[in-house]
């Protein structure tokens, strides 16, 4: 085990494989701090080119670094998929799918052995291959959620707007409050999968109980 503090692994980490499983009803979670590749952006992922930038230099480097782990003498890891921490300055827009309010970071989770140093190298590699177009805008940072709930969307991204509601609701009847962004890991490949067999992980940060305003 990683001691307190400590970044933790990639998705692909047994230790964090709780954090990539989910059922239908909304489960607390203990989230460690992890280390990320990040790209921010705005607007209708549909839409918005920035976004099919981000996701793509996202991927081109995530499976540079992995091409890499030899090189450092280092098993290769799995790549982890796809992540995305949404907000907006009126949170009821995720529950109305007005997009083009949507702020975003996609994201994903790199082992603790990936270095600044290794992502700039594969970072090169992939400009040179004309496969990083977000380049200048890519950063390693560490995500540290903490507590939070989750839960299991099956179906369209665009159908979220229920699962979204009872997982909140769920959170309020517990006691805890939202905090940070509306998060969401995509475990299926929308070019490969039926929207109606997509899973998604549907991840709030809250606020314990006690330190819950009351009144």
């Amino acid at each position: 085990m990683a001691p307190d503090g400590a970044v933790r692994g990639s998705a692909g980490d047994p230790e964090l494989a709780g954090l990539y499983r989910a059922t239908a009803t909304p489960a607390r979670v203990d989230v460690p701090p992890l280390q990320c590749l990040m790209l921010d952006g705005a607007g209708d992922p549909e839409t918005t080119p920035a976004y099919a930038d981000a996701v793509g230099t996202l991927y081109a480097v995530s499976y540079g670094l992995r091409f890499m782990a030899k090189a450092i003498g280092e098993q290769p890891w799995k790549v982890g998929p796809l992540e995305g921490l949404w907000w907006a300055d009126d949170p009821d827009v995720f529950l109305t799918d007005t997009r083009a309010e949507w702020r975003w970071t996609m994201l994903i989770v790199q082992p603790t052995r990936v270095t600044a140093d290794l992502v700039g190298r594969a970072l090169d590699a992939a400009v040179a291959k004309g496969r990083a177009p977000a380049a200048e805008h890519l950063h390693l940072d560490v995500l540290d959620e903490g507590t939070a709930f989750q839960v299991l969307h099956v179906g369209p991204y665009d159908a979220e707007g229920p699962t979204i509601a009872g997982l909140h609701r769920a959170i309020a009847e517990q006691g805890y409050a939202l905090r940070g962004a509306h998060h969401e890991i995509y475990l299926g490949d929308p070019r490969r999968s039926a929207p109606e067999r997509l899973r998604t992980i549907i991840r709030q940060p809250v606020q314990p109980p006690e330190d819950v305003p009351q009144g």
